[in-house]
């Protein structure tokens, strides 16, 4: 196995051109583990660490520009305003340790479908900037996975940042695992409302060959919603409204059966998270609903 450790993006960039098998590694996390179980064994590893662009973000008017290897403890404490599903779903990465180390970028090139930042990204519909030598693109997260840890990246292209759009409401993010820390998702679920769009999205993970979005779910409550004038009224979601969404939403898993659950167990998770994420978020809106009334 070699190691190639360039210096700087243009470097990566070239080292990958000339070595499309070569195995991105950052914070290692991921790569490492299944190196060290022999579950791969690549001819080249391309070591970022040194490329210091990729620990940056930087705030744009309406968005944030993340840098793949913004270590998730940073995303938790300097992006909590900005990506609160981004955040919380940072919250639930494994260890400290860990979460000093891992960034988005290789939850992204992994591609699992239990990846915990996921979820979160499909919710607030973010894009991936991708780059080779031949130039740079955005894939919107809905186009990035493209089977069971596969995603869109040309055999020479490096993730170099996730563009996310700043909250303009309130999200949410819920995961079931076996433990509280240092777990892999039996499933999870992310949500985010958008009200200048009027539209809700969700982000689904550990329950079908890739992340999903639970669509049929979101086309209902952003129908319920208008129909109802919830968005103006501010009132409390009714029982059955939330309920046909958690439905819909278990409805759109396609999970399995492991040794972390089965996929009838899955289902009902999602379903059981899909009510209570919609809860919780909505009671959010409606409370910073009421603050603005109360401040005209």
């Amino acid at each position: 196995m070699d190691f190639l450790r360039p210096a700087s993006w243009e470097e990566a960039l070239a080292a990958k051109a000339e070595h499309p098998t070569a195995v991105p590694i950052a914070g290692g996390t991921d790569v490492m583990v299944e190196i060290n179980f022999d579950h791969r064994r690549p001819g080249h590893l391309l070591d970022l660490t040194r490329v210091g662009d990729l620990y940056e973000w930087e705030a744009a008017e309406d968005s944030v520009r993340v840098g793949a290897s913004v270590p998730y403890t940073r995303i938790m404490e300097n992006l909590r305003a900005e990506l609160p599903g981004l955040a919380l779903a940072s919250h639930t990465v494994a260890s400290p340790q860990i979460r000093n180390r891992g960034g988005v970028g290789g939850n992204l090139g992994t591609a699992s479908p239990a990846g915990d930042a996921h979820p979160a990204l499909l919710a607030a519909g973010a894009e991936v900037e991708a780059e080779s030598v031949r130039g740079s693109r955005r894939i919107p997260i809905d186009e990035f996975y493209t089977g069971v840890k596969r995603n869109a990246l040309a055999p020479d292209e490096l993730i170099r940042a996730v563009h996310v759009k700043k909250a303009d409401g309130p999200q949410q993010y819920s995961k079931v695992g076996t433990r509280n820390a240092m777990v892999i998702a039996v499933c999870a679920f992310g949500l985010a409302l958008h009200p200048r769009t009027r539209t809700v999205r969700t982000g689904i993970g550990s329950a079908a060959p890739t992340p999903i979005r639970a669509k049929a779910a979101e086309e209902f409550l952003n129908a319920a919603l208008e129909e109802g004038g919830f968005w103006d009224n501010g009132k409390i979601i009714t029982p059955s409204v939330a309920q046909r969404f958690a439905q819909l939403c278990s409805g759109a898993c396609n999970p399995i059966d492991d040794v972390r659950g089965t996929a009838s167990y899955r289902r009902h998770a999602v379903g059981v998270m899909a009510r209570r994420t919609l809860t919780w978020t909505w009671e959010s809106y409606r409370g910073a609903r009421r603050l603005t009334e109360g401040a005209a």
